[in-house]
């Protein structure tokens, strides 16, 4: 025996340690050695001399020898303990992501034991019980996190969740492509001649004319507009949850705080949704009043209203146009169409990206991806022109000197 080992009475092997907490622990095995048989009916198990090593390498390394037998859950826990300055809505989805590791068996397991097969396999079993692919990768993204954190605490060395989704399962989401030219034109003018849906005209107009966000779009009051310099001030997000009723938001980052210019299309739009505005209930939701949008209680409307809206409107259009609209039609839908057609415009980037309120120009850049071969034809052409008229240009000042030369002499 090496100094620490012994063996006890029942015939396990035991060692005895300090861990790096100063306190005296044990680890036991039923193997002394690699090549040591486990007695009949005895769970299967390394040998105390390999468990000696790990935990040896874990002293050396300064490993938690606690910290890195909490369960993933546990984990999760001390993440969500310590970060939880966050919005309501990053609260329900740590709320979705907990109840899916509790209902899982990673949420059990030790976060020392977790590695890189368990994380993929996880994502996998993610997938085959119908979880959305987005879904999964936000969550795949705060178990790297937390991962992270174990990492930083002298819990465990390595990250399992460090790995491409894509590597291990397929996005299956359903491409959003914006509208075309001649389906946004064609969409305004069935709603604005159709009998139900008229009187979404405006709201259509300015999600089309604006780019702003659905929630955006809601909690719009009054003194958010500014008809003299023609913009729309966007500071705040209207949503409602049926735990919490109505209730405001800031934008998530510092980017969606902006200004909206109006364009004429947009500014007639809000005046008439002004003079249209009747039967509105008096409510206030954390500060704010009057707003632009309201369901026929006279209630603000929100995310949920245009969602159901849309994907009507959707149906009934499709069933009497030969071009059907886009199979993902929601609000976001609009949003995805103004910038698309700012980029395919020419927008400057950096403009559009603060139009948008884009944290990142990498998903400002995004959009202008969204080239089709006819626009990218049509792009060649309008450079090719712009060449040409340069060259005559160039020739006609050629001439016009050669002449002035001549008269000169």
């Amino acid at each position: 025996m090496k100094s620490g080992e012994s063996q006890r009475s029942d015939g396990r092997y035991a060692y005895k340690y300090t861990d790096t907490f100063g306190n005296p622990q044990f680890v036991y095995s039923w193997k002394l050695v690699p090549t040591d048989k486990i007695p009949a009916g005895k769970r299967p198990d390394i040998s105390l001399r390999e468990k000696v090593k790990q935990i040896q390498q874990d002293i050396a390394d300064g490993i938690d020898p606690i910290g890195k037998k909490m369960t993933v859950c546990q984990l999760y826990a001390k993440y969500i303990r310590q970060r939880g300055n966050v919005k309501r809505g990053t609260k329900k989805s740590r709320e979705q992501l907990m109840k899916l590791l509790s209902d899982d068996k990673l949420g059990a397991a030790s976060i020392d034991s977790v590695k890189l097969p368990d994380a993929k396999e996880w994502a996998l079993r993610m997938q085959e019980k119908g979880i959305a692919y987005h879904t999964i990768c936000n969550s795949k993204r705060s178990l790297k996190a937390i991962f992270y954190m174990a990492i930083q605490d002298d819990c465990i060395r390595k990250n399992p969740f460090d790995f491409p989704i894509n590597d291990v399962i397929n996005d299956d989401t359903e491409p959003k492509v914006p509208l075309t030219p001649a389906q946004e034109e064609e969409l305004l003018k069935f709603i604005q001649d159709d009998p139900v849906y008229a009187k979404y005209y405006d709201e259509v107009v300015i999600l089309l004319e604006t780019g702003l966000r659905i929630s955006e779009l809601c909690g719009l009051t009054e003194t958010d507009l500014n008809f003299d310099l023609r913009f729309v001030n966007v500071d705040h997000q209207l949503l409602r949850s049926t735990e919490d009723g109505y209730y405001i938001e800031t934008p998530k980052t510092d980017s969606g705080f902006r200004q909206v210019p109006m364009s004429a299309a947009a500014y007639e739009a809000f005046q008439r949704v002004l003079k249209n505005r009747k039967g509105a209930k008096a409510i206030k939701v954390d500060g704010y009043s009057n707003f632009l949008f309201l369901n026929r209680n006279g209630l603000p409307k929100v995310a949920v209203n245009y969602d159901a809206m849309f994907k009507g409107l959707a149906k009934k259009f499709n069933k009497c146009h030969k071009e059907p609209l886009p199979t993902v039609m929601t609000p976001h839908t609009m949003r995805h169409t103004f910038c698309t057609r700012m980029a395919n415009a020419g927008m400057n980037p950096k403009a559009l990206q603060y139009i948008m309120g884009h944290a990142n120009i990498v998903m400002t850049l995004n959009y202008y991806a969204h080239a089709t071969f006819q626009s990218a034809q049509e792009e060649m052409a309008r450079l090719e022109a712009a060449k040409a008229e340069t060259a005559v240009a160039a020739a006609e000042t050629t001439v016009e000197n050669t002449e002035e030369t001549k008269a000169a002499a």
